[in-house]
């Protein structure tokens, strides 16, 4: 009986001695933890969160230096597009180089992981060609200085403000405020409404019987009128030009007036040039033309047309069909 009891109390005294030093263990793997690994670990962190603060500043201050200093609208929107895309990049940067400081001192092994990363990044890349094309074609695109933020840009068919720019997508919003978001891999045609200059065409219609020189001289007076008017003179570029008789059908003539203007800027002056025009017309009684209507022989050889000289098109859909006689093949 004596020597059970003696078994069972050195039994429960090994168990409590095994516990104790685990405990021990515990302890002291904590304390090293705690004096040794953590401030490493939490120095890493502060380090990486200033840095990001730093970067931001950095970009941050640049886009406002360019915005008090840059020559033009266009600079300005080239230098936020790349201040943002260092920003990101830079960031995603600076967290990959601190969780590789940091998993070594939390007991991880890079070996494997690096590794099974490169064998999970061919694999990925594989299966995911569209980043990769997508990834190359934005770096392309800033590279080569296509559009900048804040161009107005024709991106697979669709038209807006570019509002971000990153290496994978491009984000663009319309005159609705619809906002499309556009893979880079998709973008293979640009078309940007603000790189440079504008050009308007107005396409003025104007009736058969007026005289040319007339006409070219009274559209030349309004469209220069526009371009000296205080409130569209700093749209333009250069003056209006007018390109001559473009094109005649029927009683119609078209007379293009072309405004070279500021990027983007064309809407405004075409729009109180067109009004002008409208009114010049009206106060010198010209018509506008008719693509549909001709004229007989009786035409004065100036182009000015007699009471009666207008002639109606015959209409093709009312001429009555040939007939032939289906026994002896004669017209009836």
């Amino acid at each position: 009986m004596f020597v059970t009891y003696t078994h069972s109390f050195l039994t429960l005294f090994s168990q409590e001695s095994r516990l104790a030093r685990l405990d021990a263990q515990f302890l002291n793997d904590l304390v090293d933890f705690t004096y040794k690994v953590l401030p490493k670990i939490v120095i890493i962190g502060f380090v990486a969160w200033l840095l990001t603060r730093v970067l931001k500043i950095i970009t941050h201050r640049i886009v406002r230096i360019t915005e008090h200093h840059a020559a033009g609208a266009a600079r300005v929107a080239q230098v936020r597009t790349l201040a943002s895309v260092i920003r990101a990049t830079g960031i995603g940067l600076i967290m990959f180089v601190a969780a590789l400081e940091i998993l070594p001192m939390l007991g991880f092994k890079l070996e494997p992981l690096l590794a099974s990363a490169g064998v999970a990044g061919v694999a990925i890349g594989l299966a995911a060609q569209t980043i990769v094309k997508d990834c190359l074609n934005g770096v392309l695109i800033l590279v080569e200085d296509q559009y900048n933020v804040g161009d107005k840009v024709r991106l697979a068919g669709l038209t807006g403000i570019v509002e971000s720019l990153s290496l994978r997508k491009t984000t663009v919003r319309d005159g609705d405020g619809t906002l499309y978001i556009i893979p880079n891999s998709q973008i293979t045609t640009v078309a940007n409404l603000t790189r440079d200059y504008s050009v308007a065409t107005i396409n003025v219609s104007v009736d058969f019987s007026a005289d040319p020189d007339k006409v070219l001289a009274l559209l030349k007076e309004v469209a220069m009128g526009v371009r000296n008017d205080p409130a569209y003179s700093d749209v333009f570029i250069s003056d209006p030009v007018l390109l001559g008789v473009d094109t005649i059908k029927g009683s119609q003539v078209i007379y293009p007036v072309q405004l070279k203007t500021k990027a983007d800027k064309q809407w405004a002056a075409m729009r109180e040039t067109q009004r002008r025009i409208r009114i010049a017309l009206a106060e010198n009684k010209l018509l506008p033309g008719d693509p549909l209507r001709v004229y007989g022989s009786n035409v004065h050889p100036v182009g000015l047309r007699n009471n009666e000289a207008v002639v109606a098109a015959a209409d093709p859909t009312t001429a009555k069909p040939n007939e032939v006689n289906p026994f002896t093949g004669e017209g009836m």
